[in-house]
């Protein structure tokens, strides 16, 4: 199992309030991805999965398989960033592999767009 520490999460109400603030958001079939370019030396995830997305295990399905797509693509951010994804309300969990290929998708453009 690996760690995801505390130094890589957005952790409190103000730090997803100004990435929310920000409006710089990405979608697909999937997740929505929102970012903010930040001052630290790492990027930052934060998971918002709402109720209507499915009871606990579900919910927590969601969170374990997007943690995992960050970690595996902690490579990708050139810049450091702060970013908040949510699953689209009416996406179906598949596999890890498909929202993995979606976080990719999306950070790519969102870092295009930043830069």
């Amino acid at each position: 199992m690996q760690l995801f520490p505390k130094t890589l999460r957005l952790r409190n109400s103000h730090e997803f309030k100004r990435v929310f603030d920000a409006r710089i958001a990405f979608a697909d079939e999937l997740l929505i991805v929102f970012v903010l370019p930040n001052d630290l030396q790492v990027s930052r995830l934060g998971l918002s999965v709402s109720r209507k997305v499915g009871n606990a295990v579900i919910r927590n399905h969601w969170k374990r398989l997007i943690r995992e797509a960050f970690r595996k693509n902690y490579e990708l951010f050139q810049r450091c960033l702060d970013i908040v994804v949510l699953p689209q309300r009416n996406a179906k969990i598949t596999d890890g592999q498909k929202i993995e290929i979606s976080f990719k998708k999306l950070i790519a453009r969102a870092i295009k767009r930043i830069e």
